[in-house]
């Protein structure tokens, strides 16, 4: 025999239904089938809502009354035909009119109880079996409608009734003795049976009910269809990439409805548990999918962790004091308190030192625990030996399931690593013996991340999901998009990295998306749907977001948005940025900065600070991390400098020498940044720093080859005008160094702890004389690199290569 029950959803419309009789007619060819069918889906809702509005003396039950009535009535019209419905008409009508009775009685006297509220609850079940039963018939099924109430027996606590399973069982057995193709129960409905008076079976009843009739009978499989395919690794409403797991133990799927997966219901469990009957959870709607099996053994091979669940509403409950250490029973009192209280303990977690006691427990169920716990520890509180309960809320729980962790080395480490990487803090910790289930607790607004980077983590650990944040999206910016857009589809399909771009702004506008900007359209976006740019208020963005795998990008010149770092680093969100500000700043701000990234477990990656696209940054932490010393930097840092001593030779006045190259995208927005020698002491500072020497910006002598005059001026115009007035200075510079056969590089030194910047002349056997365009170069001297230097050369200047080294650090960031 085969138990199928069918859910809320299933049963909601006549649509459905027609998807049910179908998947019950293939089931019932070769087996005798039982069918549970729940309330039509919203019906109980509805109901207890009723219900509630007559016990006020609210006549507005009466409307409720009359929607299900509707309701019930149209799907009677839409399933049977003429000939065949007006017995089930009569049927549900009279149904309906002792419901209309009761609810009356209710209001009359405005008064609920218990008893009559699992009365009025009880119908929806009723109802919605009898008209299905019906329909089964009138479709050529042998089928019969079983009156569950006649069958299970259980205690007189109504709203949640305990089964008699010896009594219960016998009926059941007797009743399906007598041979029919397909029996159909109302869930979640029993009987008192000490007078007969109708109970239910509390939260997962119509599971229960499934659940027991398949053991009273020993059934080959409970088929448990619903809308979903099966339980999933996480929460679809949080987790696009969920997925079925195909299989699980009795002890795994337990776990998981426990905290929170909603398709089965863990009492459910129980008795097919007892009985060793495999459950099958399976799609109404999609009912050739594989769907998930539970059964007393799992598979030996697969997943190591089954899936994650989640309760999205807790309260931690925590009792403290020094007069709990070493004292029996403060545990049996404590929980004897909740027990008492009707309190149900999600989790539980205890320090050894015997200090301090932990209980997750429901959000509802916050104010009886406190008064239970305080009444009960009164007097200890009273003289100080027991300090006053701490409840905190606006927490969640993660549960990470599978009985296969008990063999694994790391799960744990692998967990916590990935929550700290996102800067998720962990609140409370609980992990019995049977390393069946790992559970953490955290804030609530982390959940959705949380869940996401652990299902990455665990699920998806060869795919990666990447958010992006960028401020800045001029020539640089506008380049780095264009690139992330070329290489979106590579980068998912070669190395299964997902990159989004979630927020964009400029100095006027900012634009959000958390399932990522349309880069096809992100201009248009900007104009049409942006608000007005707030640098707090774009970091605040980006922290409600809360998004896993969050990179900011700052590809702005803007002291601004340097003084945000600290904040972006401090919520564990990663930098890249090729902005000279916060790095050339005073060395305790950077060194603040380097510290809180390895702090909070992010990244504060700048190659782009020195050589735009050149790997002389990581070059250089990779001889400082490997154990070299560097004794001498000497460099050609300024791309902008570079090209305009290759192609200035005094024939073209200087003035439209800078002008080309800033045309061609050379300099800073203003050149005189370039040819004041600034840039090239951040530059050179920045180097020193990584090196690991402590120096400021004013520790570096600036021997600045542009005359003052030029520099102190008030507008570009003015300043090349000035540059003209000065040209000889600089036909002068040309010429002496021709002269000698040599060439003007704008070069930057740091050896034994002393720096500067300058103008020189280099002749044709130095490294420095064929540097050709915009190209960059550096020398390292080493204990390693002592006679010869480490060369790093190349193109450094440019917003191609700019947004190529930006892109760089985003995958080095990717691939931590």
């Amino acid at each position: 025999m085969l138990v199928l029950k069918f859910g809320g959803s299933s049963v909601a419309t006549s649509e459905n239904l027609k998807k049910v009789q179908q998947i019950v007619k293939d089931q019932s060819q070769n087996n005798t089938v039982s069918v549970v069918v729940s309330a039509l889906g919203g019906i109980t809702n509805q109901l207890q809502e009723c219900a509630t509005q007559a016990a006020k003396g609210d006549e507005g039950y009466k409307d409720k009354l009359v929607e299900v009535e509707k309701r019930h009535l149209a799907l009677c019209n839409d399933l049977l035909s003429v000939q065949k419905r007006s017995e089930t008409l009569t049927r549900t009508k009279l149904l309906l009119n002792d419901l209309e009775d009761i609810c009356r009685g209710v209001y009359l006297i405005q008064e609920l109880s218990s008893r009559s509220l699992d009365h009025i609850l009880s119908y929806g079940e009723i109802l919605s079996a009898g008209i299905i039963a019906d329909f089964f018939k009138s479709s050529g099924l042998d089928a019969k409608f079983l009156d569950s109430r006649e069958l299970i027996k259980t205690n007189s606590r109504f709203g949640k009734a305990s089964v008699d399973f010896s009594i219960s069982y016998s009926k059941i057995r007797d009743q399906l003795s007598k041979p029919s193709q397909v029996s159909v129960f109302p869930g979640f409905v029993a009987s008192s049976k000490e007078d007969g008076s109708v109970t239910t079976l509390g939260r997962g009843g119509s599971d229960y009910t499934a659940a027991l009739i398949a053991a009273a009978v020993q059934a080959d499989e409970l088929q448990i269809w619903t809308d979903v395919s099966g339980m999933m690794t996480s929460d679809p409403r949080m987790v696009n990439n969920a997925h079925p797991i195909e299989h699980l133990s009795y002890e795994e799927a337990m776990e998981l409805s426990h905290f929170g997966a909603k398709v089965i219901y863990p009492p459910t469990i129980q008795p097919v548990l007892d009985a060793d009957i495999p459950v099958h959870i399976k799609n109404t709607f999609e009912p050739d999918e594989n769907g998930t099996l539970i059964s007393r053994e799992g598979p030996e091979e697969g997943e190591v962790v089954k899936g994650t669940s989640s309760i999205e509403e807790i309260a931690l409950c925590t009792l403290t004091g020094s007069g709990m250490i070493a004292v029996p029973n403060i545990s049996s009192r404590l929980f004897g308190s909740l027990s008492r209280q009707h309190v149900n303990v999600i989790m539980i977690t205890q320090a050894s030192s015997e200090h301090s006691i932990t209980v997750g427990i429901s959000l509802e169920d916050v104010d009886r625990a406190k008064k239970a716990i305080s009444e009960e520890f009164a007097y200890e509180i009273e003289n100080h030996k027991i300090n006053p309960l701490d409840v905190e809320t606006g927490l969640s729980i993660i549960a990470l399931v599978g009985s296969r962790m008990k063999k694994q080395v790391g799960v744990s480490a692998k967990l916590f690593d990935t929550l700290s990487h996102n800067g998720v803090n962990v609140r409370a910790i609980a992990q019995g013996s049977t390393e069946l289930n790992i559970s953490v607790v955290i804030n609530k607004k982390d959940l959705k991340k949380s869940l996401n980077s652990i299902h990455e983590a665990f699920f998806l650990s060869d795919r990666k999901k990447l958010n992006l944040f960028m401020i800045g999206v001029g020539n640089v910016g506008k380049v780095f998009i264009d690139q992330v857009k070329a290489q979106q589809e590579y980068l998912s399909e070669k190395h299964h990295l997902d990159v989004f771009i979630a927020g964009l702004a400029n100095s006027r506008q900012m634009y959000f998306d958390e399932e990522g900007i349309d880069l096809d359209n992100w201009q248009a976006l900007m104009e049409e749907k942006s608000e007005k740019m707030d640098h707090q208020v774009f970091l605040q963005n980006m922290q409600e977001l809360n998004l896993r795998n969050t990179v900011f990008i700052d590809s702005t010149a803007s002291e601004d948005v340097a003084k945000l770092y600290q904040d972006v680093l401090e919520s564990s969100i990663s930098i890249v940025t090729p902005n000279k500000i916060a790095c050339s700043s005073d060395y305790k701000t950077f060194k603040k900065l380097t510290d809180s990234a390895l702090k909070y477990k992010s990244k504060f990656l700048y190659e782009t600070n020195v050589g735009a696209g050149l790997p002389v940054i990581s070059t250089l932490n990779d001889l400082i991390k490997s154990g070299d010393q560097v004794h001498k930097i000497q460099a050609v840092l300024s791309g902008t400098l570079n090209f305009i001593f290759n192609n200035y030779d005094g024939t073209k006045k200087f003035s439209e020498v800078v002008k080309d190259a800033k045309a061609a995208g050379f300099t800073e927005p203003d050149p005189r940044l370039d040819l004041s020698g600034k840039d090239v002491m951040r530059k050179i500072l920045i180097l020193a720093r990584v090196s690991g020497f402590e120096m400021e910006l004013n520790d570096i002598t600036n021997n600045s080859f542009v005359p003052d005059e030029c520099m102190n001026t008030d507008t570009l115009e003015e300043f090349y005008d000035k540059l003209d007035e000065n040209e000889e200075v600089f036909q002068k510079l040309y010429k002496e160094a021709a002269d000698q056969g040599k060439r003007l590089k704008y070069v930057a030194t740091y050896e034994d702890g002393e720096s500067e910047t300058g103008l020189e002349a280099f002749a044709s056997d130095h490294p420095f004389f064929n540097l050709g365009g915009k190209d960059n170069i550096v020398l390292f001297y080493t204990n390693r690199y002592s006679e010869q230097p480490l060369v790093v050369k190349g193109a450094g200047a440019g917003a191609a290569v700019t947004a190529s080294g930006i892109f760089a650090d985003v995958m080095k960031i990717a691939s931590a």
